[in-house]
């Protein structure tokens, strides 16, 4: 079967054929099957949903070069899409490697033009131990471009063009981020043992490893994780309207950067499927959502990982506006400085290096600024972890 991420109308999504494409020594032949179209379950009841297109293989067929989605089996297609497999014909399944781990990221939009941000979220994933990030472009600034290139130059991002002609929010969720994400999710599929589906403004912080893949060994020496689909982190808000943490240094550097400014964080996580993310193996996973896996390989399912273990920093505003959340309960969690060092380091060494070519601004112009609301202010318990 050959899958094609799309977008269709929500409900009573239109009939399509696909067009296979195969490449012979001496031609290129075709043939033409009946498509499903299945509609991806979160789409919030807007005109157009994510979907999945899926095009049967008939018998022992070979895997098609490139497919042409089209309206009738009799039209000639105004497109060609290159088909991404892991493995050719009939081989058997390879088995991905076993410490290689990615990031998928939704699409980047509203011309995003936060260098900091950006540098920050790639080193810091790195530290963690992550590999590579796929990073889909709607509309990004110039100076985000620049930075991005020079990832791209050392192999450590992919960047793919996003651009839906749909009205985000109206028409459809977010820039279509669910065709998006599990775009991302079926590309990594045996290319990166682990992907974590997480945004700009998140990190999967654990507590007792350096990585993300010593977690998954250590969660291992304590719970059967062999059908282990997914693992589950609660959201934890750490809001910009809080103070930055007293005890920064003068560095520039490290008092620009949001995980080591922003330590104060709500003592109360969310359950597990509301606004939790996940790391997941590509292979035992059908189709995505934002905050949990919506439907896996029979005999795969999500561990839902104790907050002692590991949790999602989430970094942002009151997420229902103005600055009341700041009155919540409130505990210190510097988790985060583990990387302290490294992590200045790092986004140092690149900053310095990109000024010149990308127009970068003094680092202290750059970070995410907030207003914050003073100390006095926040009624809050004072506990520190």
């Amino acid at each position: 079967m050959v899958r094609v991420m799309g977008a269709t109308k929500t409900r009573g999504p239109d009939r399509v054929w696909c067009l296979l494409w195969f490449n012979s020594p001496n031609n290129t032949n075709t043939e033409t099957v009946n498509a499903k179209v299945k509609v991806i379950r979160e789409n919030w009841n807007l005109k157009y949903s994510a979907c999945f297109v899926l095009c049967p293989l008939q018998g022992n067929i070979s895997v098609p070069h490139s497919v042409s989605i089209v309206s009738r089996s009799d039209v000639t297609p105004l497109n060609r899409l290159l088909v991404n497999h892991a493995y050719p014909g009939l081989t058997p399944q390879p088995t991905p490697p076993p410490d290689k781990l990615a990031v998928c990221v939704k699409p980047l939009h509203f011309t995003y033009n936060q260098s900091l941000q950006m540098l920050e979220f790639i080193e810091m994933n790195s530290l963690l131990g992550m590999h590579h990030i796929t990073f889909y472009n709607d509309s990004i600034s110039s100076t985000t471009n620049c930075i991005l290139n020079h990832y791209l130059r050392e192999g450590r991002v992919t960047v793919l063009p996003w651009k839906l002609d749909m009205v985000s929010q109206r028409e459809i969720r977010t820039e279509g981020l669910f065709a998006a994400l599990n775009d991302c999710l079926y590309r990594s599929m045996y290319r990166f043992s682990y992907v974590a589906l997480i945004d700009m403004d998140e990190i999967v912080m654990p507590r007792h490893n350096d990585t993300i893949q010593q977690f998954i060994e250590w969660m291992g020496t304590r719970l059967n994780t062999k059908s282990t689909g997914s693992y589950s982190f609660q959201n934890a808000f750490f809001y910009l309207q809080w103070p930055d943490d007293s005890t920064l240094s003068d560095d520039p550097f490290e008092s620009s950067l949001t995980t080591l400014r922003k330590t104060r964080r709500r003592a109360k996580l969310h359950p597990h499927k509301q606004r939790s993310k996940y790391v997941c193996r590509p292979e035992f996973v059908i189709e995505a959502g934002n905050h949990f896996v919506w439907e896996f390989v029979p005999g795969h399912g999500t561990l839902n990982v104790p907050s002692d273990a590991a949790i999602l920093n989430h970094y942002r505003v009151c997420e229902f506006g103005g600055d009341d959340c700041v009155k919540s309960a409130s505990v210190i969690d510097r988790t985060a400085y583990r990387y302290k060092t490294r992590l200045v380091e790092r986004v140092k060494a690149k900053w310095t290096e990109l000024k010149t070519e990308c127009s970068l601004p003094d680092v202290e112009d750059a970070q995410i600024k907030k207003r914050i609301i003073k100390k006095d202010s926040v009624n809050s318990k004072l506990n520190t972890r």
